[in-house]
């Protein structure tokens, strides 16, 4: 073993065999976590069963990743690398050669469309316009740091006039169905064409600036430009500003982001973006009131199979999944429960990912939770994957 890696697993078995210290805001004793298992450098693997982790107790099975991100790299990938398909956890960590993977964002079936805010490789691929609760991926050089928050981000098409002022118009959807009487944008992080039906008025967008590259298209299902992107509106009459656009057009494509719980300009600069639901620890204090992120009722009482995202007070990101649906070998956690784990486990920054049938760890190979679904493990649109640097 090399000096590193015995170094790490001591520190991580003192992490098992000490109380962890609880954030500032926790209401229960710090939790002991149980002995670990090296993956790699970088990357240790826990298992929790304490029945007492849930109010009332239960059964319950806990999955939990501890990363060091000086070792490894964390990084949101999609499924079969694109949005309109799904692939299960497994089969998306297996081609990306990861050591460990969770899921990710919530999705509409059986498109596997984010359901939420979407940033990959800088790129904005779906938006939205209720401030859930998100994690960024902020990089400098080597180094990845990751921002907590509720944001909005929304898209709007500006074409630039020499004379008289700027026109504007709303972008209703990025990588999304078209609706008809709206305008949508897809990117190349779509398909390789918009999949759309005839009927509609669609502009093929390249260059730096972005300029119009030809006549409007109403065949449908327009190839998207590696290096572009494609307009597509739902009708075949081209409302203002639309109708202005001609080949050579120039045209700006400008994203919005509206956050509640920190600076927009950090969710701006974000490499990546991964949406969830239910922020549950913000800067070492519980979050109290998700009625902003209009969760659908029930969901934060109900104990569900649950995947976490959160960033301790030593720095290290926390990779967790709960299993439930299965009453006699685990029952699940609220959103509660969860945010107590959280605090017991002394983090400082904590998000509520995809979870019911989604939930799914993978490590080595292998898929180490119980998915609830009697089909097994389900295909999902995206997922978080614990790379080598």
């Amino acid at each position: 073993m090399r000096r590193r890696d015995s170094a790490f697993l001591r520190s991580a078995a003192l992490c098992a065999l000490l109380w962890l210290a609880p954030v500032p805001a926790g209401t229960g004793q710090a939790l002991k976590i149980g002995p670990p298992r090296s993956i790699a450098t970088g990357v240790i693997l826990f298992h929790q069963t304490n029945p007492d982790l849930l109010e009332p107790a239960a059964p319950i099975s806990v999955w939990l990743l501890r990363l060091d991100l000086a070792s490894v790299d964390l990084r949101p990938a999609l499924a079969t690398d694109e949005i309109v398909d799904t692939e299960t956890v497994a089969e998306t960590a297996a081609r990306r050669q990861a050591l460990a993977a969770v899921n990710a964002g919530f999705f509409l079936l059986p498109s596997g469309d984010p359901a939420g805010i979407y940033k990959l490789n800088g790129q904005l691929v779906s938006d939205t316009r209720r401030p859930r609760g998100a994690v960024g991926f902020l990089r400098s050089g080597d180094s990845l740091r990751l921002i907590y928050g509720r944001v909005m981000a929304t898209v709007s098409l500006r074409v630039p006039r020499r004379a008289g002022q700027d026109t504007r118009m709303e972008i209703a959807g990025v990588d999304t169905t078209r609706h008809r009487g709206k305008l949508m944008l897809f990117t190349p992080a779509y398909h390789s064409d918009t999949d759309t039906a005839k009927g509609g008025l669609e502009w093929v967008l390249r260059g730096t600036p972005l300029r119009v590259a030809g006549t409007a298209q109403t065949a449908g299902k327009t190839p998207i430009p590696r290096d572009g992107f494609v307009l597509s509106y739902g009708g075949t009459t081209a409302p203002p500003p639309l109708s202005a656009l001609t080949r050579g057009t120039r045209v700006d494509l400008e994203t919005t982001y509206s956050a509640l719980d920190r600076p927009s300009d950090d969710w701006a600069r974000a490499e990546a973006i991964v949406g969830g639901a239910g922020l549950l620890i913000r800067d070492g204090r519980f979050v109290d009131d998700w009625t902003v992120e209009q969760l659908t009722a029930g969901f934060p009482e109900t104990r569900h199979p649950r995947t976490l995202i959160g960033t301790h007070s030593d720095g290290s990101v926390w990779l967790i999944t709960v299993d439930g649906r299965q009453p006699k070998f685990s029952a699940g956690m609220s959103l509660y429960e969860l945010r107590s784990l959280a605090s017991r486990l002394g983090l400082v920054q904590a998000l509520n990912l995809d979870g019911g049938g989604s939930t799914t760890m993978w490590v080595q190979g292998q898929i180490v939770n119980s998915p609830s679904d009697a089909a097994g493990p389900r295909k999902v649109s995206d997922a978080l994957l614990v790379m080598r640097r």
